[in-house]
């Protein structure tokens, strides 16, 4: 039997490291992680715990309420609660404008880029801002229907009230987890256990996931536990968790920061190896595809082990699609300036969320597309505060084979730099949804780029006419499949009818909460019968739609897969029936505050239509 003596000490020498590893992380007072030390700690000094609630709303992603009032805005998390601890749909809340899986399965759904990273799942956030900077000891969030859509909380270094802007803007993770289904819609106080760091916020981001849910979540306010000076840990070592040495470590070692991000990017550590293992004797097709499946730190990682795979991971072919979003917190100028020799190939590039507060400058983003926008067929700009008419011109200039382009929350870009893209004529798909675009410009737009198939201008409330854009639209896209009309506030029978004589092939429409069409005027009627292959159809929160409405698009749309008539009051059991029987494909139906249709219909419905989620849903 051979002696174990070797072993022990190999096991001691791996041991005595570890202490002598965490020792040095002790005393940098980087003692971050959440396993770090399981006995005898405790903070050191004691202060006063301020209790604060948002002060102000920065920026967001989306909502579900109007750009001109304050139902179901992201703007209800300042302030105190206005429903907490009730539970139900109340308008003084704050409401995403989707929730669950029905929008990645309609015409207008677009494919996800590849090498997403698992654990970034957001998709929304907002920034609240606090009055006074603190080190966060607790995050409360007042969850008041369908909670569970939490999936972030980061906090910012830069102060929004300070008149001298930082050098760098860092943001720490203090939680993260995957969304998780919550057992019935009633609400709940979120605290989750965040994370300590080392230097004060009074900015809290909040990012959400509703993919699980069965309806809108809605936040009333979100309260910042802090206190002015950094706790600081008195350490008692007597225990060491040895699953302590895992990813966190990574975490720390890769960081949040620019600096460790762009030193990936560079590729200043190659390291000389003699040989390069068995990877040469690889076909070299063969290691593109495995490498295919690494994220985009990963493979600017693995550069840096051999010449070998410095070559494969610098490969343009690697970069064909390219998402930088799971990583905003980290790019600015020089990651671009890094990756620009790797992106001459790219053709789908996603920067949204990315460049705020200064990370991103128009020059910076313009010499990146300058020599890497010839092959761009995609781009994601959605919430790039740092986009102006500049960034626009350059766009349209360096990207002739551009087909889509979302601009999707770019609410800083003023109205006439729009007119732009309309040089961009092979335009295929426009995201507009909350910008400044004004009715000049889009009708330019419409005018030249004919090949648009998807087209959303939700909430965009600039446009003056929006019967002369459907006029425009139907005289010039012919090729229109999905167009979003959310809140456009002045459309009426006329340019709907404008719009059902001219795009034929349409599938999908929102005209969600557009108070000026009546279902008497027969635009409702008009478009079942001049539409036939509408698949999506929201009616959001027009009281007029009737059963003459219901029966027509029975016999007329019968591929139809989902419809939305919240709030009417004028369907009845009856119609739906007919529709639920003729429309084999729906498989969403939305008859909350319908009058009509109390839950006793809903659960008869659902009986006899199991494949359908018909929601049904009620203020208590």
């Amino acid at each position: 039997m051979p002696p174990v003596f070797p072993m022990l000490t190999v096991l001691s020498m791996f041991y005595y490291m570890c202490l002598r590893r965490r020792a040095r992380t002790a005393t940098r007072g980087e003692m971050n992680s959440r396993r770090a030390i399981e006995s005898n700690t405790r903070a050191l000094p004691i202060n006063v715990e301020i209790v604060q609630y948002a002060k102000e709303v920065l920026d967001f992603s989306s909502h579900y309420g109007s750009e001109n009032s304050m139902s179901y805005t992201m703007w209800n998390l300042a302030g105190i609660p206005n429903v907490y601890p009730s539970s139900g749909d109340f308008t003084q809340t704050a409401v995403f404008r989707t929730y669950g899986t029905w929008w990645d399965r309609c015409p207008s759904a677009r494919l996800p880029f590849k090498r997403t990273p698992p654990t970034f799942c957001s998709q929304d956030y907002v920034e609240l801002a606090f009055e006074e900077p603190v080190y966060p000891t607790a995050v409360h969030i007042l969850e008041t229907y369908h909670p569970g859509a939490v999936v972030r909380i980061l906090a910012c270094s830069a102060n929004p009230y300070s008149q001298n802007p930082p050098a760098e803007v860092r943001w720490e993770i203090l939680w993260s987890e995957a969304p998780t289904k919550v057992n019935g819609p009633q609400a709940r106080q979120f605290t989750p256990c965040i994370k300590q760091i080392n230097f004060p916020t009074n900015l809290i981001r909040v990012e959400v996931n509703s993919s699980l849910l069965d309806y809108y979540t809605e936040l009333d306010a979100v309260v910042l536990h802090g206190v002015k000076e950094r706790p600081v840990l008195s350490l008692k070592t007597s225990m060491i968790d040895m699953n302590d040495i895992d990813e966190d470590e990574d975490e720390e070692k890769y960081g949040c920061g620019m600096d460790t991000l762009n030193k990936q990017f560079s590729i200043v550590n190659l390291r000389e190896w003699p040989t390069n293992g068995y990877f040469d004797k690889l076909p070299y097709e063969l290691i593109q595809l495995i490498l295919s499946h690494l994220t985009v730190p990963d493979l600017c990682r693995l550069a840096q082990t051999c010449k070998l795979l410095y070559q494969h991971c610098c490969d343009p072919l690697q970069y064909i699609h390219l998402s930088l979003q799971p990583y905003w917190a980290r790019i600015n100028d020089t990651s671009l300036e890094y990756l620009q020799s790797r992106c001459t190939l790219i053709q789908w590039l996603n920067l949204s969320w990315t460049g705020n507060r200064g990370a991103i400058s128009v020059s910076g983003f313009s010499r990146f597309l300058k020599v890497c926008g010839s092959e761009l067929v995609r781009l994601e700009l959605s919430c790039g505060h740092f986009l102006n008419e500049t960034c626009l011109e350059v766009i349209t200039e360096t990207c002739p084979n551009l087909q889509e382009l979302n601009l999707s929350s770019c609410d800083k870009i003023p109205p006439q730099a729009f007119n732009h893209i309309a040089k961009v004529g092979s335009l295929k798909r426009l995201i507009l949804y909350r910008t400044k675009v004004e009715q000049t410009a889009l009708l330019s737009i419409l005018n030249f780029c004919s090949e648009l198939q998807h087209l959303s201008l939700g909430s965009c409330v600039m446009i003056e006419d929006y019967d002369l854009i459907a006029s425009m639209m139907g005289a010039k896209c012919k090729k229109l499949r999905s167009l979003d009309l959310w809140r456009c506030k002045n459309i009426t029978e006329s340019g709907i009818a404008e719009l059902a004589s001219g795009c034929h092939l349409l599938e999908e429409l929102d005209l969600g909460w557009c108070p000026t069409l009546q279902s008497s005027t027969g635009c409702f009627t008009n478009l079942a019968r001049k539409l036939p292959n509408l698949q999506k159809l929201f009616l959001t929160a027009n009281r007029s739609v009737c059963d003459t409405d219901i029966e027509e698009l029975a016999a007329n749309c019968t591929h139809l897969r989902q419809l939305d008539i919240l709030g009417t009051r004028m369907v009845s059991p009856a119609s739906l029936r007919k529709l639920l029987e003729s429309c084999k494909d729906l498989s969403l139906l939305d008859v909350s505050f319908c009058s009509q249709i109390d839950n006793r219909v809903v659960l008869e419905l659902n009986a006899n239509f199991p494949n359908v989620f018909i929601k049904k849903s009620f203020t208590q």
